[in-house]
């Protein structure tokens, strides 16, 4: 059994989940480092985080990577529920199917895996869960529907574990990333050209595309500051409940409070190319 703290990150192998594990571990944690494919995960092997494969659309993989956790380590201390994909596309365009496979991924296995860790959490008297949400799930944009509904029922399900597991001595945080230098930009452009390319959003989904990719390409912020959050979450006394980054980020959803509806509408227009001409 280890003595160190046991970090178990889920989506691990890219982005935000491969940096916060290389950085927990750079810490002196002892992080287990999940995701669907482990040879994506087995360079992490040389930065000091044990891989393991995961599927959080599949209750058995979950089970089992849970129960192999305990097994080594005997305890769980910080979860970051990071796995999680988007969909783009307009919300009359998507399939419904792809709809529940993008609530399946993003929403349930995130459920699921907390689930699975909290009694071992409470019968210990502490814990903590970190859930990576967006500011996609404080404000909307246009054809991004699903996406959105995914990630606003992630903060409204770590509101209400908040305030269930304060009780048990486990906290739980929500990361609330703006935009922030990944692939997300292109995987969007992809997703907007396969679901909405064609038809009567093709216009606005080629807008949204040139915008995401600008916004997400080299004027975005680097992932350090979604790492730095996450370890703040997990190490600070006193862990925030959101961790809005970068500033741009925490001034959008201000703006959400004060401005009006039909103003961010047009906000939003202009600035992803989906206004009426």
């Amino acid at each position: 059994m280890s003595s160190s703290p046991i970090a178990l990150v889920t989506g691990a192998s890219s982005g935000i989940g491969q940096a916060s594990a290389i950085s927990l571990a750079a810490a002196g944690w002892t992080v287990i480092g999940a995701a669907r494919r482990l040879d994506r995960l087995e360079p992490l092997r040389a930065k000091g985080v044990t891989p393991h494969v995961l599927d959080v659309s599949d209750d058995r993989s979950m089970v089992a990577l849970v129960d192999d956790v305990i097994a080594d380590h005997g305890r769980i201390d910080v979860l970051v529920n990071n796995a999680g994909y988007s969909v783009f596309g307009a919300v009359e365009d998507v399939p419904v199917e792809v709809a529940r496979r993008q609530l399946e991924v993003n929403v349930l296995g995130l459920s699921r895996m907390s689930q699975l860790v909290l009694p071992h959490m409470r019968a210990a008297g502490s814990g903590r869960i970190i859930n990576i949400a967006s500011v996609a799930g404080r404000v909307s944009e246009p054809l991004g529907g699903w996406y959105h509904a995914s990630k606003y029922a992630v903060e409204a399900l770590s509101d209400a574990m908040r305030m269930e597991l304060a009780p048990h001595g486990v906290t739980v945080s929500i990361i609330e990333p703006g935009a922030i230098r990944t692939e997300f930009g292109g995987i969007a452009a992809e997703s907007l050209a396969e679901y909405s390319g064609s038809g009567a959003y093709a216009g606005q989904a080629r807008r949204m595309a040139r915008a995401h990719e600008q916004m997400f390409g080299s004027a975005a912020a680097d992932v350090d500051v979604v790492v730095d959050a996450i370890v703040h979450a997990a190490t600070a006394r006193r862990p925030r409940a959101r961790y809005q980054v970068p500033a741009s980020a925490k001034a959008m959803v201000a703006a959400t409070k004060v401005v009006p509806a039909r103003v961010m509408d047009a906000a939003m227009g202009r600035m992803f190319g989906t206004h009426r001409a």
